[in-house]
């Protein structure tokens, strides 16, 4: 137990620079708390001691800002920065070394009975907002981006963004990279992300522009076309 709780300080060290010291790690930390808090409650979960379960899970709720329901899976190693607003459903299974953002569910998509949570492998990161929502993966050392809605599996190594979540990278590459087998390495940050919603519009924008200077040389030559055979007439 106590090897346990030295990594769990430990981890908070190794990912939140704004971490000083033990004591502040110990008292300040929701996410911290939050974990310890829903150990408890698991063991009484799978015990079937369910109302305790839940009396345990509701007063970390309470306190914390994050509600880890007790039949989670949570792995060694997961880290919740800040916490406010996380929301882990019963069925949800996170590997080792995951780390949570605030604002994060991963939750359900119906009244669907047994498996309905997501599986998040090690080493996912999960930002700002984002809301996992289904039954299926997300594979190893996946990044889902700040307020996106992923609603099917992930590629193991890969990046999603966006409403309907998009993949975007694989292995530090570009989707387009990968399909062509290109070898451009991308040192990508959670925070500063490509949207490609805002790449189709400004595609759209260009071949719009395109469209218009081409539309504008026609008439042109049309005008010019009609001058000439106005003056052959006369």
């Amino acid at each position: 137990m106590w090897k346990r709780l030295r990594n769990d300080i430990r981890v908070v060290f190794a990912r939140d620079p704004a971490a000083r010291n033990v004591w502040e790690v110990i008292l300040c930390y929701p996410g911290l708390h939050a974990i310890w808090w829903h150990r408890l409650s698991h063991w009484l979960y799978v015990r079937q001691w369910f109302t305790a379960a839940r009396c345990v899970s509701h007063w970390a709720r309470f306190w914390t800002g994050i509600e880890i329901h007790p039949g989670a899976q949570l792995g060694e190693g997961v880290f919740i920065d800040h916490g406010g607003g996380v929301v882990i459903g019963e069925t949800a299974v996170v590997g080792n070394n995951v780390t949570l953002y605030q604002g994060v569910t991963l939750g359900g998509t119906g009244k669907e009975k047994g498996k309905r949570h997501p599986t998040l492998e090690d080493y996912v990161v999960v930002a700002s907002g984002a809301k996992v929502l289904g039954s299926f993966t997300v594979g190893e050392g996946a990044k889902i981006g700040a307020g996106s809605v992923v609603l099917k599996p992930v590629p193991a190594h890969s990046t999603v963004v966006g409403i309907p979540g998009q993949v975007i990278m694989r292995k530090g590459l570009r989707a387009i990279q990968w399909e062509h087998g290109g070898e451009e390495e991308v040192n990508l940050d959670h925070a500063v992300l490509p949207d490609p919603t805002k790449e189709k519009i400004t595609d759209l924008k260009e071949q719009i522009a395109r469209l218009e200077r081409r539309l504008q040389k026609l008439e042109e030559e049309h005008a010019g076309n009609s001058s000439v055979q106005h003056t052959d007439k006369a």
